[in-house]
């Protein structure tokens, strides 16, 4: 059983988010998915959504397997459980793909890291772009 993990904040759920995550598992048998905690997203604006309903919204996606919320302290604890294959990064994901490897590797985890593509579908495919359309448009009502 080939697994792979794919990993992210899923704050208002898009086609752009769809695709990674068919992408993904399309590299193996099985796809986990780990839900950022809102607590640990810092490199972006908070999520709009808490993290237990982000949660359950990307558990009802019929191409996830498992998912769950990250560790509050370890971000590698769930993938050492897990024990993936290959751990998936989206195009706009911070991690640098030998950093994250390199750091994996410290802890005994040999999975393959890779970078899926932009999504070239739909022109509102971020959750900034979506607050962004919302607030433009309801900003004079």
């Amino acid at each position: 059983m080939k697994r792979v993990v794919a990993t992210g904040t899923f704050d208002l759920l898009h086609p752009g988010h769809i695709y990674y995550l068919e992408e993904s598992r399309k590299l193996g048998d099985e796809l986990h998915v780990i839900v950022a905690r809102d607590a640990n997203v810092r490199h972006k604006p908070a999520p709009v959504i808490p993290e237990n309903q982000r949660l359950r919204v990307v558990q009802a996606l019929r191409i996830v397997d498992h998912a769950r919320l990250g560790d509050p302290v370890d971000m590698f604890r769930p993938i050492q459980e897990i024990r993936p294959a290959v751990i998936t990064l989206g195009f706009n994901q911070h991690f640098e793909e030998s950093r994250l490897a390199a750091a994996l590797a410290e802890r005994g985890i040999r999975a393959q890291v890779v970078r899926i593509g932009e999504y070239q579908g739909d022109p509102i495919c971020s959750s900034r772009r979506i607050v962004e359309r919302i607030l433009e448009m309801r900003a004079h009502e």
